[in-house]
């Protein structure tokens, strides 16, 4: 079970200075990774991606401005009338890398889940500002490039204690194609029924998560954490303000032998509207072979 929290404070204790739950970074932050610190933080992210593949990074360089900004635009543009959202819907989209719906794989999938979407890819600066949503677009691409600086970090710490340098080439490839998606769960009647997304791991290199206030991600606990959870159970991430996400994709687990994990992770329905703004990245099919036998 899930513990309780009184307020902001109560949880930033228990999950940053405590170190419970999935954090992992503690109260360092990113930004030590300039000083002397480095190997230190370098080390928790390792330990991190290879103990349970999630983990909350505070200090991470995007301003919380922004991070607020980036969740009032998800609600205006999910908060519009139906048939404004339909604009983007697979078909009839203005642009092949912006889609809106309610569910990936519709026709895979044995129950919806209780959420709509809309994912933006990223191939230019110009495209972003042309075709993704009027309500988002300009935050959406702030929000991805700013957050490329510290998936970087992140991705060359993670190969280089593979014992492999990376060319910045060669990185920019392993982090590949880039996207934004915004998820919304609605309000649900009966939660209990349902959820907002069903157990899965994601396919590319790195996920930046932004999370509400309200919460509902569970990960899958792949090995005994002590006191944080055992093999098999599942165990929530609870938001902590100005913190984001960070989750391992299958593409790492495979270059590193196995030795970094990508978590199955959920997310369950509540009886209140939640929003949560995604950054993936997929690797360059071009590059594959290069950082696959790096990884090995």
């Amino acid at each position: 079970m899930a513990p309780s929290f009184t307020d902001e404070n109560s949880l930033f204790n228990f999950v940053v200075r405590d170190g419970n739950g999935v954090k992992g970074m503690v109260d360092l932050g990113l930004s030590k990774l300039d000083g002397v610190d480095h190997e230190k933080v370098a080390n928790e992210i390792v330990n991190a991606a290879e103990v349970l593949g999630f983990f909350q990074v505070v200090n991470h360089g995007l301003p919380q401005e922004l991070l607020e900004s980036l969740k009032d635009a998800a609600n205006k543009f999910f908060g519009q009338a139906p048939e404004k959202k339909a604009a983007y819907r697979k078909g009839v989209s203005p642009s092949p890398y912006v889609k809106y719906g309610t569910s990936f794989v519709p026709e895979k999938e044995k129950a919806l889940e209780w959420k709509d979407y809309v994912s933006m890819v990223y191939s230019s600066d110009a495209d972003a500002l042309s075709h993704w949503p009027n309500e988002c677009k300009e935050v959406a691409l702030e929000y991805l490039k700013t957050s490329m600086l510290m998936v970087k970090k992140i991705v060359k710490i993670l190969i280089e204690k593979l014992g492999v340098t990376l060319e910045d080439s060669k990185l920019d490839g392993l982090i590949g194609l880039k996207m934004v998606n915004m998820n919304y769960y609605p309000t649900c009647p009966n939660p209990e029924l349902t959820v907002g997304v069903g157990r899965h791991s994601d396919m590319g290199t790195l996920t930046v998560l932004l999370q509400d206030g309200i919460g509902g991600l569970y990960v899958k606990v792949e090995e005994d954490m002590n006191a944080a959870g055992k093999k098999g159970d599942w165990i929530e991430i609870p938001p902590v303000p100005g913190a984001l996400v960070i989750n391992i994709g299958d593409t790492l687990q495979i270059i590193s032998n196995g030795r970094y994990k990508s978590a199955e992770h959920r997310v369950r329905t509540t009886i209140k509207s939640v929003c949560s703004d995604f950054y993936h990245s997929k690797p360059d099919r071009n590059n594959w072979a290069v950082a696959g036998g790096g990884g090995a």
